[in-house]
């Protein structure tokens, strides 16, 4: 449900509208607006409910909201959300651009690769510091050492860090670091997770599960957003389809019809979303043609090294091609990148 303020109301007419939606068993949730100030209210609406609110003073007008997804819902939230978050600006005509190794893997990959990001106008740098892996025996990552290692390159950089959080109690431990927390696919239905991380109250990086629905995703970012935390991001990075031509299938339609449904911004991965290093450049200059607030790309010095995910990896010379194209992409539509 949706309750929208007459232009001026007073703060005690906010306060007393709040005061009755818990007294109707609902959870208000004040959204302050350029012009406008509106409650979403969640929880199970009662009979009565409608009217009450409408004869409020301060109250303009009362709406249910149909989707089940009621805080991401553009019912809720008429103007986009901007997430900004150090230079790093997703939406609002800014394309953030976060880049960096699937794996932190040493010192020197990480202050070279931060200070490449830094050089070619990324605003974001990504890392995995904790790596969730299909096999247990492959590199799980540095842990506690690899999160020193990205808050080592972001004083040398002063670049935003994006690093995976793979449970709620390692939330405290990566929020000390991180600037953005990030939710990776497997982990998109880890409700506890979602909790934990809304309430350490920094920015969330969602990513669509690979058999995940739209409806599904939105009401994941849903369990984020009910604690307060507004600063979410969603991530396309491909879904399971019978194709085997890449790793993924990366539907682009998501982003449009994302915006279509909600007010957050989109970000795409096209190297998740592809898994192959040659098709990320393409799909990347697409995804921001589509209308994407944000981009994520893997870049690794040594590829046929790299302890994860090498075969999506862009080299320093092609990462630095791919900006130049996107930021040609970009300019044509009157929007920023980097």
């Amino acid at each position: 449900m949706i309750i929208v303020m007459k232009l001026g109301a007073t703060d005690a007419a906010l306060r007393h509208a709040e005061d009755r939606l818990r007294e109707f068993g609902l959870t208000p949730h004040l959204i302050v607006g350029a012009e406008r100030t509106i409650m979403a209210a969640t929880g199970k609406e009662k009979s009565g409910l409608q009217a009450a609110l409408e004869a409020l003073e301060g109250v303009e007008k009362v709406m249910s909201v149909l989707a089940p997804y009621k805080l991401a819902s553009l019912e809720s939230h008429r103007e986009p959300s901007v997430v900004k978050v150090r230079d790093f600006v997703a939406g609002g005509g800014h394309i953030g651009v976060v880049a960096g190794p699937c794996s932190v893997e040493s010192r020197q990959q990480m202050l070279e690769m931060a200070h490449l990001v830094k050089s070619v106008g990324a605003t974001g740098l990504r890392g995995g510091a904790y790596k969730p892996r299909t096999s247990p025996y492959s590199f799980q990552g540095l842990k506690e050492k690899g999160l020193e290692l990205l808050a080592e390159a972001r004083e040398a950089t002063g670049l935003a860090i994006f690093t995976e959080v793979m449970a709620p109690e390692l939330v405290p431990i990566v929020a000390r670091v991180t600037d953005v927390l990030q939710i990776g696919a497997r982990n998109m239905q880890n409700y506890p997770l979602l909790e934990a991380a809304g309430e350490s109250g920094l920015p969330v990086l969602l990513k669509r599960g690979p058999s995940a629905t739209i409806e599904e995703l939105l009401l994941a970012a849903e369990y984020v957003l009910k604690t307060g935390n507004e600063k979410v991001i969603l991530c396309e990075r491909g879904i399971r389809t019978f194709e085997d031509h890449t790793r993924f299938t990366l539907p682009l339609a998501t982003i449009p019809y994302l915006h279509e449904k909600s007010h957050l911004p989109v970000m795409a991965d096209p190297s998740h979303g592809t898994g192959k290093a040659t098709l990320v450049g393409p799909m990347a200059r697409a995804a921001i043609a589509a209308g994407a607030d944000a981009l994520m790309l893997e870049i690794h010095d040594d590829p046929e090294h790299a302890m994860s995910d090498g075969f999506q990896a862009l080299t320093p010379p092609v990462f630095v091609h791919v900006m130049q194209e996107c930021r040609r992409v970009a300019a044509a539509l009157d929007r920023t990148l980097g």
